[in-house]
Formats: structure tokens, C-alpha cells, sequence
């Protein structure tokens, strides 16, 4: 254990099964930390993860969730209700849960952040610091999500806050990389890109986001008691290569880009609630934005940052999208680092 890291080497990962709870919580795991989970269906999980130590548990119970955080320094909050449903109801119950355990117990709490906290009013270039006057019923949540969890940090709670643009990679999920921009199961045949060419787009590889916060929590004690930081991640500047990284991927060069049919979306967004939310994000396509990383530099030295090729690569045949005798593993690729 090095003197960077936590006393007890306990951490609580609410969402162990999701994409960067996972993540997160292999990479602590393989850290030497004891990674400890909960769930409403322990035993399924713990065959799937067997390394970690599982109880049983709904996030959604205070009481559940105060039990399983005894004895841990870090709480992670990247827990999700099954399936996104009813998320606008859950997520902040949730959450008031993990603040009130974390404060019993003295824990430090770790939130993956978005970007759908800020409006346009703060692009192109996005800071820590920028206001949050969000578009969306989504936006306005995690704005409140950040709120509390200040009012949280005032009371004595720990936090450690870190905002990435749109997810891709391997175990990722409910992302517009797998559900928007290709279709999985099978060899693409095109991309449908929901921006247009000259708008610049931010981008963040799961592994490197899960990397990246294993290194502050790694760090934990030498931060502010409220630290946000934004990752720089895979910076599109011109909305054009994300697409060519894909047809680098899959080795056709003139793989056909569509338009994303967001007239349709629009179309049935009164009726279909994920259309409507799809809907009021468009912006987030429509103007340019870019994530400046310097607060995280400062603090971490460099940002890990996997090859955009190989990441793109991995998440095309975790998807299925890549030829089976390609002979490419679905393992995450190497890290390398920015500065």
C-alpha cells in the first residue's frame, strides 16, 4: 500500500455492475484495495465478480446502504436505477443515502460527473468553474446532485467530483458511441453521426475515466475537501475524427457517415421519453465544446489517455462490430498519458 492511498483500503462502489462502477472497482481491486459492493442480488453478482466482497442491499435503503459503508473511506456513487428507469424519481433519493452514510461513517464520496450540468451559455471552452444553467430535466438533476453533495462537503463530507464528456468503450453503456453512432451485433456499414462537420465534440474512454479516478482517490488526502476536475479525454475538435478513427477501425476509409435522424427523434419524442430526452441534449451537437484539463494536471502530473485507434478499436469489438478472425481481444487498450 503506498502512502498516497486510503488507511483502511476499504472502498464502497454503489453500481459495482455498471460500466465505470466496474471499472472503477477492478482497477481499486488490482490496487490492493478491498473492494466492497452492494446489490440487490449479491450472489448473482459475486459469480461475475468474485473477488469483490458482496452484500446484499438496495441502494435505495438508507439503511442498507449505511450497513455496507462500515468500516470503508471511500464511497463511489455510480450507482443507476435497473434499466434508467424512473431515474428522475431515484437518482437524488440515492444519493441523500449515500451522503447520510458517508457522514456517519466518515467517508469520502466519489461522483462521476457529466456535462449536461452546463448549458451553452458556458461553452465552448469548459471550465470547474463555469455556471450551470442546464437545458434538460437531466441537466437540472445532476446540477442538484453537485448542490448537495456541496451542502454535503460544508458538513464535514468529503468529495471528489470528476466531469468527462460522452462515454465510449468497453462496458460502457446507454451511450451515443453504441447507440447512436453504430449499430452493435454486427459489421458496420455505416455510421450515423448526430453532429455535423466543424462542431467540435468531447469524448471519454471509459477505461481512462476509471483510471483517472482511481489516481485521485489515490491521492485523496492531498486534495481540497471538494475537488472537481473535468478530463480532457478524446478531444473531436472538428467533429471529424471520431468517424475517421472508426473507418480506421474496421479498414474502410470510405465507410458511409448518415445523418443521425434526429427529425424522427424529434418526431416521436411526445411519445417516447428516451427520444425526449435525446431531443433537448441536441445541443450538446449542435454547439462546439471543449473540456480544458488543466486543474487535473496540476494535480495528477498528466491525464491517462489511450491511443484513440486502440480505444475505438476495443469498443468496435466489444460492440460485435468488428470480424470475429480479426483477432482482436475485447480487453481494454493500453494506457498511455497527456500533459
Amino acid at each position: 500500500m503506498t502512502e498516497t492511498q486510503d488507511k483502511t483500503g476499504t472502498v464502497l462502489v454503489l453500481g459495482a455492475t455498471g460500466g465505470i462502477g466496474g471499472a472503477v472497482a477492478c482497477g481499486l481491486h488490482l490496487r490492493g484495495w478491498t473492494v466492497r459492493a452492494l446489490n440487490r442480488d449479491a450472489a448473482k453478482a459475486s459469480r461475475k465478480a468474485p473477488a469483490f466482497e458482496w452484500i446484499q442491499g438496495d441502494a435505495m435503503n438508507a439503511a442498507d446502504v449505511r450497513a455496507a459503508a462500515e468500516g470503508a473511506s471511500i464511497i463511489i456513487h455510480a450507482v443507476n436505477p435497473p434499466g434508467y428507469r424512473d431515474w428522475g424519481k431515484l437518482v437524488l433519493p440515492m444519493l441523500d443515502n449515500t451522503i447520510a452514510a458517508a457522514k456517519a461513517v466518515g467517508a469520502r464520496i466519489v461522483l462521476p460527473g457529466t456535462i449536461y450540468n452546463f448549458g451553452p451559455d458556458a461553452f465552448p471552452v469548459l471550465d470547474e468553474d463555469a455556471p450551470q444553467n442546464p437545458r434538460t430535466e437531466k441537466g437540472a438533476i445532476r446540477k442538484e446532485m453537485e448542490a448537495r453533495l456541496k451542502v454535503a462537503c460544508e458538513a464535514g463530507v468529503r468529495v471528489i467530483i470528476l466531469r468527462a464528456g460522452d462515454f465510449f468503450g468497453p462496458g460502457a453503456a446507454n451511450n451515443w458511441f453504441s447507440q447512436g453512432l453504430v449499430k452493435p451485433g454486427k459489421p458496420l456499414g455505416a455510421i450515423s453521426y448526430p453532429g455535423k462537420k466543424g462542431t467540435a465534440h468531447q469524448w471519454a474512454y471509459l477505461p481512462d475515466v476509471a483510471e483517472t479516478m482511481i489516481r485521485l482517490i489515490e491521492r485523496a488526502e492531498r486534495l481540497p475537501p471538494f475537488a472537481v476536475y473535468h478530463m480532457r479525454g478524446f478531444f473531436d475538435d472538428d467533429g471529424t475524427k471520431m468517424i475517421a478513427a472508426i473507418r480506421r477501425a474496421v479498414g474502410k476509409h470510405d465507410l458511409k457517415v448518415k445523418r443521425f435522424p434526429w427529425w424522427l427523434v424529434s418526431l416521436a419524442s411526445p411519445f417516447v421519453p428516451l427520444f425526449k430526452g435525446l431531443t433537448e441534449m441536441r445541443y450538446l451537437w449542435r454547439e462546439p465544446l471543449e473540456m480544458r484539463n488543466d486543474q487535473l494536471i496540476a494535480t495528477l502530473g498528466e491525464e491517462p489517455q489511450t491511443p484513440i485507434d486502440g480505444a475505438v478499436t476495443a469498443t468496435l469489438a466489444s460492440l460485435g462490430c468488428l470480424p470475429q478472425d480479426c483477432g482482436m481481444s475485447t480487453a481494454p487498450a493500453r494506457l498511455s498519458v497527456s500533459s
